[in-house]
């Protein structure tokens, strides 16, 4: 061990290990770690390897609002971690490090919330056990840190309802509220690379946790700094494991999300869909559903099984065209006219729709969303849920990067379009401040209620939820979950495939009716990636940088707006401050918008471009005028980018 010490402390000395680095890896040692711990330290200080050493120690993993999220396997694997490799390769033992998806720091987050639960719960009216949900997707270590977690909670005196197998992040959401558990914990990573893991909370809503319990929470998690006693016997909590049960009651829920049975049940049999569940957890419902309502589907079978090793993607994530390669393969096979695509924890859903030439072409997050939104606003007109003396108490929210063509189609049919910063969590913590503002005999047996029982208190009394979405990709159309959710967006969808069936028109062709209606807008996202101790460093100067000195001009455009979400405060439209983030927003003289914001989840800044061409007052935009718009809004966007890209390597040179 001196032996270690000196070499390290010799690293500090040459500028090879960063002073945080030595300070972790020293308290890590000195607390009597497991072996494989110390042996992963001194392999990766004997090799040399400097750099993976300052990744996995120059922080501790921080427990932010969303929890955690980080490597799970190094980038350099050691033959401790490797001990024993698992059938499909994975190493024995999860990352060594205080910046690593690990045991350590899926403990210490678990007894924190623990710890915060107890306090929450015995400062209100009743005294109860704390009860947390847990859920995994399919990713490596998924299942081991579940387990770790309920065992926690049981042993801190907590009943853990732990799912038997991978399920989605949504049935999480709906499962804290179905079993009336205090919290929920899924362990997913999201769309990350299949090397990350992460810890994702909810709160007794169902809702990712925001403050003040987000605050709360990272304190006591903070707080702890060693190993907890278990409780004695007799003190313990219980362990529920559930499964089939959970799925049919999210189910039944999903199926209200249908709008027009009988049009889908005189489509679906026209309409040939296509689905892949890229290795996650989108099969364990999607297919059922499909299959309930009487789609003709495939699935792409190679993608079916869980892996959490995603071999046939280079990154699970929908939003990417290659992860769907597969898919739209075997739709070119089939003649499929649509396919879709989930991503490991079944959050996010990518689509691709077959154009009349019959070329397959890709949507993006931003173009489904409207098409969900226009769709579901003007059926529901039509149906007279919505009415122009109700339309007022219908809402639409979006995130602040999210297409503005959300926002045309509320203000064209009377409706608020509620805009929040970004992620669902806040999506989420506005459908609790509608349930919350219901009459409270309503309140008490809300979870209960039918979908059309809600939605008629909630047009009487308070806010009604028409659908959600964000441009990554996530979407919901109902508040029994309250995270975005691809297995009731791959129904919204289908829904409105059926519907441009109905009426022979290829969905290529109605989203250009949406443009025709409500103007043309078009969007570009790009990100740039920095990894390590020195990508996060880069992170923050940059985004420093554009607070500071924000551009007067982008590609010859004047920024004629700058606003600051860390500094300036900006109201909602129900008259809400949002509170505080660090994203900017500027905007251009010809009407068009950039955002820039440094990625939560990942060690990325993120660029979100917007065009825009609004219809003439009264008039239509023809499909030739569309047509040129886009040729024109395409090529100015990918300028853009272009320009944008070369401003950050000013800025961080």
């Amino acid at each position: 061990m001196n032996e270690l010490n000196k070499k390290l402390d010799e690293a500090v000395l040459a500028g090879k290990l960063l002073k945080t680095s030595r300070e972790n890896i020293g308290r890590v040692l000195d607390e009597d770690c497991q072996p494989v711990c110390r042996e992963s330290i001194a392999e990766l200080a004997n090799r040399g390897l400097w750099d993976e050493l300052n990744d996995r120690f120059f922080r501790t993993l921080a427990f932010g609002t969303g929890g955690l999220r980080g490597r799970t396997i190094g980038r350099h694997v050691t033959a401790a971690e490797n001990g024993t490799p698992t059938p499909l390769g994975r190493p024995q033992f999860p990352c060594t490090g205080t910046n690593a998806m690990n045991t350590g720091n899926v403990t210490r987050a678990t007894l924190g919330l623990i710890a915060y639960l107890k306090e929450w719960l015995s400062s209100g009216p009743q005294q109860a056990i704390p009860r947390i949900a847990i859920a995994h997707d399919t990713r490596h270590f998924s299942r081991e840190f579940a387990e770790l977690t309920a065992r926690l909670a049981v042993e801190q005196g907590c009943d853990a309802v732990l799912f038997e197998s991978p399920r989605s992040t949504p049935e999480l959401s709906f499962a804290v509220r179905h079993t009336g558990s205090h919290a929920g914990i899924v362990l997913t990573a999201s769309h990350n690379p299949p090397h990350d893991n992460g810890y994702k909370v909810y709160f007794v809503d169902g809702a990712q946790i925001v403050e003040p319990h987000a605050s709360g929470i990272i304190a006591k998690v903070n707080a702890i700094t060693g190993s907890v006693a278990p409780l004695p016997e007799n003190q313990r909590g219980r362990l529920i494991t559930v499964g089939s049960e959970i799925d049919e009651a999210y189910m039944k829920r999903l199926e209200s999300l249908i709008l027009d049975p009988s049009m889908v049940a005189a489509q679906k049999s026209r309409l040939r869909i296509v689905f892949t569940p890229i290795h996650g957890t989108g099969g364990v419902i999607i297919k059922q559903m499909l299959s309930r309502l009487g789609f003709n589907f495939s699935v792409v079978g190679a993608q079916d099984a869980f892996d959490g090793r995603f071999p046939t993607v280079k990154s699970p994530n929908p939003e990417n065209a290659e992860a769907l390669d597969m898919a739209l393969s075997l739709a070119n096979e089939t003649g499929a006219d649509l396919v879709m695509g989930t991503d490991p924890d079944s959050d996010r859903l990518g689509v691709a729709v077959r154009t009349r030439s019959g070329e397959m072409r890709l949507l993006t997050g931003n173009q489904l969303a409207a098409l969900i939104a226009a769709y579901r606003v003007t059926r529901m007109f039509s149906m007279g849920i919505l009415t122009p003396e109700n339309a007022h108490r219908a809402v639409l929210i979006k995130t602040i990067v999210t297409t503005d063509l959300i926002k045309a189609i509320a203000e064209k049919h009377g409706l608020r379009c509620v805009e929040t910063l970004t992620g669902f969590k806040y999506i989420g913590q506005k459908l609790g401040k509608y349930e919350q503002a219901l009459p409270e005999t309503v309140r008490a047996h809300y979870r209960t209620l039918l979908e059309t029982e809600t939605r008629k208190t909630r047009l009487e009394h308070s806010s009604f939820y028409v659908f959600g979405g964000e441009e990554s990709y996530g979407y919901s159309g109902g508040d029994f979950v309250r995270d975005k959710d691809a297995n009731g967006s791959a129904l919204m969808f289908a829904e409105v495939a059926a519907y441009a069936s109905s009426r022979e028109m290829t969905l290529d062709e109605l989203l250009d009716e949406v443009y025709s209606q409500y103007g043309f807008y078009l969007e570009k996202n790009g990100s740039l990636t920095f990894e390590g101790a020195d990508g996060a460093a880069k992170i923050a100067t940059l985004s420093t940088s554009y607070a500071m000195r924000p551009p007067e001009k982008i590609l010859s455009e004047p920024v004629v707006k700058v606003t600051n979400f860390d500094t300036d405060t900006v109201v909602d439209c129900d008259g809400e401050a949002l509170p505080r983030e660090k994203a900017l927003i500027f905007e251009l003289s010809n009407g068009w918008k950039v955002a820039v914001r440094p990625s939560g989840t990942e060690p990325k800044i993120k660029y979100y471009m917007f065009a825009v061409q609004k219809n003439r007052s009264g008039a239509s935009l023809t499909r030739d005028e569309i047509a040129k718009i886009r040729e024109n809004a395409t090529r100015r966007l990918d300028e853009l980018w272009d320009w944008l890209r070369l401003d950050a390597e000013e800025r961080t040179a």
